[in-house]
C-alpha cells in the first residue's frame, strides 16, 4: 500500500510539474516579445528573461526523462493545476493563450502587473521546491531529488529581471492583496485539486508530449537538450 500511494503521489507531482515548466517557457515566449518590442535596446534585461526561459525548457527535459525513464508519459493534467495559468486568469480576466500582448506592449501599468505576476509565481515555486527536497516521498526517489536540487539553484534568478525591472521604473512591489492571491491558488491546488486527482482512477496519461508541437525544440531529444 505504500509503495503504491507513493509511486501515485510521484506520478502526479511530476506530471504537474512538467506542465508548469512547459507552460513556463511557452509562456516566457510571450514575455520575451513584449519586453524587445518596449525595451529593444535593454540586452541585460532581454538576456535575463532568455536565461530564464532556457532554464524553464532545461526543466521541463528533465521531468520528461524522468517519465521516459520510467517508460510511461506523464498523467494528463490541465490550466487548473498551473500556478501561473490560474494567476493570470485572475489577473487579466482571460487565458494565457488569449493574452493580449499588444495591449501588455503598450501599456505600462499591463507589464508591470505581469511583471509581478511572474515574480509571485517563482517566488512561489523556490519555497514549494525546498519543501519538496525535504518530503519523505520525494527523498525516496534520487534522480527526482537531483532535478528538484537543481530547480532549486536556478529558481532566484527567475524573478530578479522582473523585480529589477519593477525597481529600475519606479514601480511597487506587490500588495497583500496580490500575496493573498498567489496563497489562493496554490492552496487550492495544494488542498482540492491534487486529492481529487489523486483519488481519481480515470485520470488517463497524455499520449504525446507536451512539445510535440513546439516548433524546433520537439526535434532535440531529451539528453541533448538537458545537457
Amino acid at each position: 500500500m505504500l509503495t503504491w500511494f507513493r509511486t501515485r503521489y510521484l506520478d502526479l507531482l511530476g506530471s504537474i510539474y512538467i506542465y508548469n515548466e512547459h507552460r513556463g517557457y511557452t509562456s516566457i515566449d510571450r514575455v520575451l516579445e513584449a519586453v524587445r518590442a518596449r525595451a529593444p535596446d535593454d540586452h541585460q534585461l532581454i538576456a535575463d528573461i532568455e536565461k530564464h526561459r532556457a532554464d524553464e525548457r532545461k526543466h521541463y527535459v528533465m521531468f520528461k526523462r524522468w517519465f521516459e525513464l520510467q517508460g510511461k508519459m506523464p498523467l494528463r493534467v490541465d490550466r487548473t493545476c498551473g500556478h501561473i495559468d490560474r494567476f493570470v486568469e485572475i489577473m487579466f480576466r482571460r487565458t494565457i493563450d488569449n493574452l493580449d500582448t499588444n495591449r501588455i506592449i503598450a501599456e505600462d501599468n499591463e507589464f508591470e502587473k505581469l511583471c509581478r505576476v511572474i515574480s509571485l509565481t517563482e517566488k512561489r515555486g523556490y519555497k514549494q521546491v525546498d519543501i519538496l527536497l525535504k518530503h519523505p516521498l520525494v527523498k525516496h526517489d534520487r534522480t527526482l531529488i537531483k532535478i528538484f536540487q537543481i530547480i532549486e539553484k536556478d529558481e532566484p534568478s527567475h524573478w530578479a529581471p522582473y523585480d529589477g525591472w519593477l525597481k529600475a521604473n519606479g514601480k511597487r512591489d506587490p500588495k497583500w492583496w496580490e500575496h493573498a492571491i498567489d496563497t489562493f491558488i496554490h492552496s487550492e491546488l495544494l488542498f482540492l485539486k491534487l486529492p481529487a486527482l489523486f483519488l481519481n482512477p480515470w485520470v488517463k496519461r497524455r499520449t504525446e508530449w507536451q512539445d510535440a508541437h513546439d516548433p524546433a525544440e520537439s526535434l532535440a531529444s531529451p539528453v541533448a537538450a538537458a545537457a
